[in-house]
């Protein structure tokens, strides 16, 4: 063990408690009880004020470990603050990092970060490293402005690998409502670490030399648990593209099968089926059921890009595929009524579109397809082709918050794709390979309301779009030519990755640049994209060949990309992940860094999308630590976090691992996210007197302004959550104000309604088990009473049985169930 001291501190500093919880801890240790305590208030973090003049020190859990901030206030000098280690074997920095051995292993404090504020120029990054003199640590600052605050802030992360047995390479990740990280990879066989009651316990089989199903884990929010994980996957190969979750924790799950049939038991079929099908499955929160799940597919390969690489198909650049795992591109999303929306590509000519679409008839060797599927993944709503003469894939879409109408993106190489491109930024295909497009599409299928190609004379591609909060399209890509820069700064001229922002009629760039280290081949093939509140750009991607010798895809590698000092990884073996945040407007780079080992295989995807949440958080998918006795001797690890599920890659030293990661880059600003709860369960509806706990989902702020619509006072706290009691019928109001002075936005407004009635129906059941006695077959009998005048229809009531299993509409009728 060691010590830290600060040497030369006030030792009786001001401690102030931050952000109060509204639970409590007991500590009952040992036998003396003088020692005992009781009702013990827990905070998410203490500020212990002045430790030095005008120097403060927060200390807070992120990820289950201890973090701390050092916050220097005008007038305060980063040179006063000396750490002494006591204890410790040695001290040394590597990689502006400082490692900390001692007798039973070394222990890494990352790089720091630190960054200035003020109200004019907002959070500004300063370069920041260790100074180490023997036993005593101290900080270096650059060009720090002394009249505004300094904050220092070692970064910590969350990286796990699933620990399947079985090779598994990643695909696709997303976040679920509760901070979870939802994985999928395709794995080759069994020993995929499944948990009791899994929807699939067994590997389906699989064609080849190497069959493989999808594999699916949850983590925890900190990686420190496998909340479930299963198989999904029939007699024959299956890939997973997309995973999007659903506010309740239901995931879908969209990719290919070559199974049929088999693929899921209670999967229905749309079209003839053949060769490669697209398949979508939702899965209950728990992991144990699907709730429904589809088989859509011509006679043809449905959802494969080009050719199947994944499936044998030689690996090379070809017409639209442009990157290893591009076989791969579609997307699934979701709409707040929990509509499913596909984006991929299909070779049949009787593809199951359904009547009174925008293109009912197929257009060329390979055309985009457009989809939407009911909630519940029993039923398709809509499908059409969206294609020209030529090669067309749809890659990725989106759904406009204020009009709901779906924005599509990809890649095209025919002359006449459809759409009207009247005013459009560019009416005409440019050459090359292919283009870039995007589409806006109205929700019910029926028509294509505009069009406009996104290119040059060589390879385009649109592999990300999104919306800021002003429903304003953004997107990502590559390019191989002179891509326009407009109204912004280029990150070195001539780069190959691209960033615009578009009028939403698609007349015109508001702003374009490019990213990159100025080379016409790609750097990276980019996975995922986010505009947050404040319109930052975020985007994660990978580049360089994963083996030594001649790149087939003819990428550049990510070495020479921007980093920034607070970087987790400053130097690359050009063999790695990477992620960059952009400033609004693209006017800076806010973050930039590598991420992966040095040595063997690099890090990439085998295709398929990871994700943003909306604080600006990554959850992304990589194929990690990948055959290590491969390509060139391991000189940096793979980075992995202490206590994670998956600490070892379970596959081996010849073998690869799903590497699930979560970074927060903490520039999204503050939000404001209220929701009611009745005790700890969430209800907006109550009788009167309605006693209702309101919290704010997010907590990020530093302050709270609580107005409850009914004529109280509004209330202004530190606390993320207040009790209040409604005494009068009605449908109120509450807004809820979030401020953090230091943040890119300052403060965020959100609502959320009440609704008080008096009408009360008191809600009764009884359970009766059914005969035979080793059958596990329930009645349950519905004995609620409605209030006077208000009787109950044929759907008042929904019945959740607890086992996973989808949900029951109900009137007042028994309902039975097996379990």
């Amino acid at each position: 063990a060691y010590t830290v001291q600060f040497v030369g501190a006030n030792e009786n500093p001001l401690i102030i408690p931050d952000k109060i919880l509204p639970t409590y801890n007991n500590y009952f240790i040992g036998n003396d009880s003088t020692k005992w305590k009781s009702n013990v208030k827990i905070f998410q973090a203490v500020v212990y004020k002045n430790v030095y003049p005008k120097i403060d020190v927060r200390y807070y859990s992120e990820n289950s470990q201890l973090k701390y901030d050092f916050i220097i206030h005008p007038g305060g000098s980063v040179n006063d603050i000396v750490m002494k280690f006591d204890g410790a074997d040695k001290l040394s920095i590597k990689n502006r990092e400082l490692i900390v051995k001692t007798s039973v292993g070394e222990v890494k404090e990352l790089s720091p970060y630190s960054y200035q504020f003020d109200n004019v120029k907002g959070r500004q990054v300063v370069e920041c490293n260790y100074d180490l003199a023997g036993t005593t640590v101290r900080f270096k600052v650059k060009n720090h402005d002394s009249k505004t605050t300094l904050v220092i802030d070692p970064t910590l992360i969350f990286s796990s690998f699933t620990g399947s047995r079985a090779d598994e390479y990643g695909f696709t990740a997303t976040p679920g409502p509760d901070g979870s990280l939802y994985a999928g990879g395709r794995v080759t066989g069994a020993g995929y670490p499944v948990t009791n009651g899994a929807y699939q316990m067994t590997f389906g089989g699989g064609t080849g030399n190497n069959g493989v199903d999808i594999g699916i884990t949850k983590f925890s929010s900190t990686g420190t648990q496998r909340l479930y994980s299963t198989y999904l996957g029939g007699s024959g190969n299956e890939y997973p593209h997309s995973l999007i979750s659903d506010p309740d924790g239901n995931l879908v799950v969209m990719g290919r099968s070559y199974s049929g049939s088999s693929f899921a038991t209670t999967a229905a079929r749309v079209g003839p089926g053949g060769g490669a099908d697209i398949v979508v499955a939702k899965f209950s929160a728990n992991g144990t059921a699907l709730i429904g799940s589809l088989i859509i597919g011509g006679a043809e390969d449905d959802g494969v890009n080009i050719n199947d690489v994944g499936n044998g198909a030689a690996v090379g650049q070809s017409s639209l595929l442009r990157f290893y795992g591009d076989d791969s591109r579609s997307e699934v999303v979701m709409d707040p009524q929990g509509n499913i929306y596909v984006a991929a590509q299909t070779k049949s000519i009787r593809f199951p579109v359904t009547p009174g679409v925008f293109q009912g008839n197929v257009g060329g060797a390979q055309d985009g397809v457009v989809m939407k599927i009911n909630p519940n993944c029993t039923a398709l709503t809509w499908a059409s082709y969206i294609g020209g003469s030529a090669n067309d894939g749809a890659f990725v879409l989106e759904i406009r918050p204020n009009t709901n109408e779906i924005y599509v993106g990809g890649a095209t190489a025919s002359s006449n794709f459809p759409g009207n491109k009247t005013g459009s930024l560019t009416g005409a295909f440019q050459g090359g390979d292919c283009d870039g497009f995007v589409s806006v599409i109205a929700n019910d299928g029926s028509a294509i309301i505009k069009t406009t190609y996104l290119g040059t004379n060589t390879p385009d591609v649109v592999y990300g779009i999104k919306f800021d909060k002003l429903g304003f399209p953004y997107v990502m890509g590559i390019t191989g030519g002179a891509w326009p820069v407009i109204n912004a700064t280029a990150f070195a001229p001539n780069s190959s990755q691209f960033v615009s922002k578009l009028q939403p009629d698609l007349s015109a760039y508001i702003y374009s640049t490019v990213f990159g280290t100025g080379n016409r081949k790609p750097n990276m093939s980019p996975v995922a994209f986010l505009v947050d509140r404040c319109e930052n750009i975020y985007i994660s991607g990978w580049g360089g060949w994963i083996q030594t010798g001649n790149d087939p895809y003819l990428t550049a590698g990510v070495a020479g990309m921007p980093i920034t000092p607070d970087a987790i990884k400053s130097v690359t073996d050009n063999r790695d992940f990477y992620f960059i945040v952009l400033k609004k407007n693209a006017t800076q780079v806010l973050y930039g860094t590598f991420f992966g080992q040095d040595g063997a295989e690099g890090e990439h995807v085998d295709g398929g999308t990871s994700r943003y949440d909306q604080q600006g958080v990554i959850y992304q998918a990589i194929c990690a630590n990948c055959f290590q006795n491969g390509p060139g001797q391991i000189t940096r690890p793979y980075p992995i976090t202490p206590g994670v599920i998956g600490p070892v890659n379970g596959a081996g030293r010849n073998g690869c691992n799903l590497g699930a990661v979560k970074i927060s880059f903490n520039f999204s600003g503050v939000a404001a996210g209220p929701k009611a709860f009745v005790g700890n369960d969430p209800d907006s509806t109550g009788c009167v007197p309605f006693a209702v706990t309101l919290r704010d989902t997010v907590r990020n702020a530093k302050q709270y302004i609580w107005s409850f619509g009914d004529g109280t006072p509004d209330i202004t706290t530190d606390s993320f959550e207040v009790d209040h009691v409604y005494g009068t019928v009605g449908n109120f109001v509450v807004r809820l104000i979030a401020i953090d002075s230091t943040s890119c936005n300052i403060r965020d407004t959100a609502y959320t309604t009440i609704r008080v009635r008096t009408d009360r129906a008191n809600l009764a059941m009884n359970i009766v088990k059914l005969p035979p006695c080793e059958d596990l077959n329930y009645r349950f009998e519905n004995l609620s009473t409605a209030p006077p005048g208000k009787p109950f229809g044929p759907n008042s009531f929904v019945w959740d049985f607890g086992d996973g299993s989808p949900r029951v509409n109900a009137g007042t009728a028994p309902v039975n169930h097996r379990y």
